[in-house]
């Protein structure tokens, strides 16, 4: 028996800390689901950012980004089709915003985020000096408990995980 493990009390109650430890990761999914929906959205409802060329648009700011990215690489193969990477990254952040939400396939959604954080972190942000003020990096971070734990409480994975372990009546 582990030494930090604590039993639950008579009656099956548990403590505050107990319920704080089972729910730890919500508000991460809360913050990082929403930032990503609306940042998705963002994306997809500004006239400018579509765009290949002009101020504000996905082309001129990677056009901007090139020199100064630790994988240029990355950027000339976005710039082949600027639109068209601006709509994938938009609808890849609306898809892992929701799916981090709903906790639904929540790791593999998170794993989404951060590999978008991380192309980010490795392009837009990476001349970000000192580089702890560039976010992406910070975002690229957040994902990771995500990524390693999904959402174990109130997610649809919890939901499908329980309606399989009844079906199968065991606890895998």
């Amino acid at each position: 028996m582990r030494a930090d493990t604590r039993l639950s009390p008579p009656g099956g109650r548990r403590d505050w800390r107990d319920t704080a430890s089972h729910h730890a990761l919500l508000p991460l999914r809360l913050f990082l689901g929403v930032t990503f929906v609306y940042a998705g959205l963002d994306k997809l409802t500004d006239s400018s950012f579509l765009r290949s060329g002009g101020a504000g648009s996905i082309g001129e700011t990677m056009r901007a980004a090139r020199d100064s990215a630790a994988l240029p690489a990355l950027i000339d193969l976005a710039l082949k089709n600027p639109v068209g990477f601006g709509c994938a990254i938009a609808l890849g952040e609306l898809a892992v915003g929701i799916g981090v939400l709903l906790g639904l396939f929540t790791r593999l959604a998170a794993l989404g985020g951060a590999l978008i954080s991380l192309s980010l972190w490795l392009t837009v942000s990476w001349a970000t000096t000192p580089y702890y003020y560039g976010n992406d990096l910070v975002y690229l971070m957040a994902w990771l408990p995500l990524v390693l734990a999904g959402a174990p409480r109130l997610s649809l994975d919890a939901v499908l995980r329980d309606r399989r372990r009844r079906r199968t009546g065991g606890y895998r």
